[in-house]
């Protein structure tokens, strides 16, 4: 939506000040200067806090082109701001809501709201996960729940969506009253109450009774009856006088009732009585936590009136919920999680979860600033994080902050304590990191970037870029078109496709990927170690390699009667052929590349039936062109053969064995194949295989340098190696920190490939060295340090390999392991 200062200035009961010329118009809402992407159509909101004031930040925004402001003061200065336009409000916080609650007024679409003391951001979520697949829906980012971020999020509806979801969360009283003046839900849902908070309230009946107010206007309310506080509050306020109300219970008379939940491998089963008749779900998942959110979604998904089978076809496939971290390589071979966007209690827990995650270094350690505006008494809110610390085994606690410093005493671990960042940086000795994993969770004040800087490990300007999000999106659009109950092996060969491979590895052993895949078993070895302990198939095992198989836990691949005797001679020599070791039978439909042929089954089940220590994990083929469907029928063909040579292997064997033909391509395009394992490859890191998949996988890496130096060259100058390149005109000459020794293909010499800066293109002239290159930035306004990039957007890697005339798998594999690798998730 497109609103004139004008309509803005009317609907937060503001004054005008500054610029009186032409009427103005905005799209976006700013509050943090940091995140600015387009200054044209951006109305930036200065709040205050009791550490921060971004007034301040006004001059730098409007240098930038920011020209449109909500303030509560005015500058000093008027006339340095002369194309400014100030709406001046009495408080910038209250100016926003107000301005949501007036977006809010302009749309008639269902809105639900949730609040609750758990599940929130999970049951927004996955009811977005279950109703997106008919509707457009919008919903709070993250967990955008506060007095801030309920009003960025209403501000997200537009004209074409169908529905609305968003979440509220409060901390103290009198909060609750103006998120649903901003929200105002339709459609309510109370999660559960718990004792989050607590310390601001009363009673548990009077925080329950602030919560309730979200839903003082709304037609409909769901939730479990079983929660007697929340029930108890609700009957005493007579709220169901004029709402209609939709239950779920285990234990009471409800709309929707659970008799039972059974869990077995990771899914839970959940059986219910809705309108008299069973009904069932099956999710996952296995913690009580996320039944209990998968039933609350169940209630709600009934009571909008879905169709029972389309309700537990989108069960059975809901994801996790990711998280937002940021990953790199550390000095002294550590690994640094930076979580230094907030340190507030409720997600620090999430943050030591994900850190835990990471099994690459036994010892962990936690850098933790002052948490901020907890509401609760230091001593007992610090004893509760020493606890958290001591149950999740972290190793060394290094508080930074006054507050936190206080409270030493209670952090019965390796500790030390700092007033300030800047104390830390000076006293604190760096190289005592040493193998280890470190967190940094510090509220923005503390500046803990300072901190990551210092830790991080030194290498050139020239960086990877891996999106953590999207790689989770990606995995979840294939799982997406799975078929009920078929498992997922995700490819991490090739230092995972240059993305990294422990990195990668950890995220999806995280996301419950069923298998792992490697080329050679030194990867799988390296994934080990780093505490892996996903199944790992090994596609091509050498000889020389069985006996770290065995060591490691590794499964081989299998495509030949030499491995398979090389495999038993290793077995035999290591004194483990009393134990099973798992193998994978590759068979050879037409791809012509390895694989036992139709001929050799016969003896192939022979022989495995005879050694009595291999044990057939999958039997699997490889498809040559499932992308391409000028090769459908060839394709047919090699799984029709596939049917019938595993059919002769898998009636000889007296246990079931998992079969598997499709890669990333192939499950969007031969979904009658899926069988029971499909391969995700190239596809998880967003190059799309088939021409539907484009619009659905978002690009997870990024290849990112700088400007080193500019020069000016005159017309008829040579430029680099061999003279090859020649400036036909007056040129102003980029020197950029990337060369082929980090993976930029020396074909894109001499004027036939383009880097990028500021969206523009800058052709690469002359010859690429092995750690440079010079580009044309003639007409570019850039300074040296300025961010080029190689590929991701607005270049695409697939647009780079049209011009090299080769493969995305080429280019992304290509990429030195001396540029740095930078993971993060939004």
């Amino acid at each position: 939506m497109e609103y004139s200062l004008t309509q803005i200035t009317k609907a937060v009961k503001g004054k005008r000040v500054g610029n009186p010329g032409e009427e103005i118009t905005v799209t976006d809402l700013l509050i943090d200067s940091r995140k600015l992407i387009t200054p044209e159509k951006c109305l930036f909101v200065a709040l205050k806090s009791q550490r921060n004031d971004a007034h301040r930040y006004i001059p730098d925004l409007y240098a930038k082109g920011v020209r449109c402001f909500v303030v509560s003061s005015l500058p000093d200065d008027l006339s340095k701001f002369p194309e400014a336009s100030f709406i001046q409000v009495k408080d910038t916080l209250a100016g926003l809501q107000m301005l949501a609650t007036w977006h809010r007024k302009q749309f008639s679409c269902p809105v639900i709201g949730i609040t609750g003391s758990n599940g929130k951001t999970i049951v927004k979520e996955w009811l977005y996960q279950l109703l997106a697949k008919n509707k457009q829906v919008v919903r709070s980012p993250k967990s955008f729940n506060s007095q801030i971020g309920v009003p960025l999020s209403v501000w997200k509806m537009k004209a074409f969506h169908d529905m609305a979801i968003f979440e509220a969360g409060i901390s103290e009283p009198d909060e609750m009253g103006k998120l649903q003046q901003i929200i105002q839900p339709d459609i309510g849902v109370f999660t559960n109450i718990g004792q989050a908070h607590e310390e601001n309230f009363l009673t548990l009946a009077q925080k329950v009774g602030e919560k309730l107010k979200l839903f003082t206007k709304v037609k409909s309310l769901i939730y479990c009856a079983d929660h007697n506080e929340i029930q108890e509050v609700i009957l005493r306020t007579k709220l169901l006088d004029n709402i209609q109300v939709f239950t779920w219970a285990r234990k009471t008379n409800a709309d929707l009732m659970v008799k039972n939940t059974s869990r077995s491998d990771h899914f839970t089963h959940i059986d219910a009585v809705f309108k008299n008749e069973p009904a069932s779900i099956r999710i996952p998942f296995t913690d009580e936590a996320s039944v209990e959110n998968a039933i609350t979604c169940w209630a709600v998904m009934l009571f909008l009136g879905y169709d029972q089978t389309f309700i537990a076809k989108g069960m059975e496939t809901l994801q996790p919920v990711a998280m937002r971290m940021e990953l790199k390589e550390g000095i002294n071979n550590c690994s640094i999680i930076n979580d230094s966007y907030n340190s507030d209690i409720n997600s620090l827990s999430i943050a030591i979860d994900f850190l835990q995650q990471q099994r690459r270094h036994k010892k962990k350690t936690m850098i933790l600033s002052d948490i901020l505006q907890s509401g609760r008494n230091p001593a007992e809110l610090y004893e509760d994080v020493a606890a958290l610390l001591k149950n999740k085994s972290i190793d060394r606690i290094i508080g930074i902050g006054k507050d936190i410093s206080k409270q030493a005493d209670k952090f019965d671990l390796e500790k030390a304590f700092f007033p300030d960042t800047e104390e830390f940086l000076e006293k604190y000795p760096l190289h005592s990191f040493q193998n280890e994993t470190i967190l940094l969770k510090g509220a923005r004040v503390f500046a803990f970037e300072k901190i990551s800087r210092m830790l991080e490990q030194q290498a050139h300007e020239t960086v990877l870029e891996i999106n953590l999000d999207n790689l989770v999106h990606n995995l979840n659009y294939y799982r997406s078109r799975l078929h009920p109950g078929v498992k997922t092996m995700a490819m991490v060969k090739a230092f995972s496709y240059g993305s990294g491979s422990f990195e990668i590895a950890s995220l999806l052993q995280f996301h419950r990927v069923d298998y792992l895949s490697v080329a050679y078993a030194d990867e799988g070895i390296e994934l080990r170690n780093a505490g892996i302990t996903l199944p790992i198939m090994v596609m091509n095992p050498e000889e020389s390699s069985f006996d770290s198989i065995i060591k490691y836990n590794l499964e081989p691949e299998i495509y030949s009667f030499r491995l398979l005797s090389l495999l038993e001679e290793a077995l035999q020599k290591s004194g483990r052929n009393h134990q099973p070791v798992t193998i994978h039978i590759k068979l050879d439909t037409g791809m012509r590349r390895l694989g036992f042929d139709k001929e050799d089954m016969e003896l192939l089940a022979n022989r495995v039936r005879e050694v009595g220590f291999f044990h057939v994990g999958s039997i699997f083929t490889h498809l040559a062109a499932t992308d391409d469907p000028t090769h459908d029928d060839f394709t047919r063909f090699q799984i029709d053969l596939f049917n019938r040579m595993a059919l002769m292997l898998t009636e000889r064997l007296d246990y079931p064995v998992l079969l598997h033909a499709l890669n990333s391509a192939g499950i969007t395009r031969f979904p009658d194949a899926q069988y029971d394992m499909v391969r995700v490859g190239i596809g998880l890191y967003g190059i799309p295989s088939a021409g539907e998949e484009e619009e659905h996988l978002k690009p997870v890496s990024t290849l990112k340098s700088t400007i080193s130096q500019i020069k000016q060259v005159k017309a008829g100058e040579s430029i680099g190696y061999s003279r090859a390149g020649r400036a036909s005109h007056d040129m102003t000459l980029a020197v950029i920190g990337i060369g082929y020794a980090d993976g930029l293909n020396r074909r894109l010499s001499k004027g036939k490939g383009s880097l990028y800066i500021h969206g523009q293109p800058a052709l690469i002239i002359g010859n690429i060295c092995m750690d440079m290159c010079m580009v044309d930035i003639t007409g570019i306004a850039c300074n040296e340090g300025d961010e080029v990039i190689i590929f991701g957007p607005p270049q695409p890697i697939s647009s780079l390999a049209r011009m090299l005339e080769t493969i995305p798998y080429e280019i992304l594999t290509s990429i030195s392991r001396r540029v740095k690798r930078i993971y993060f998730r939004e």
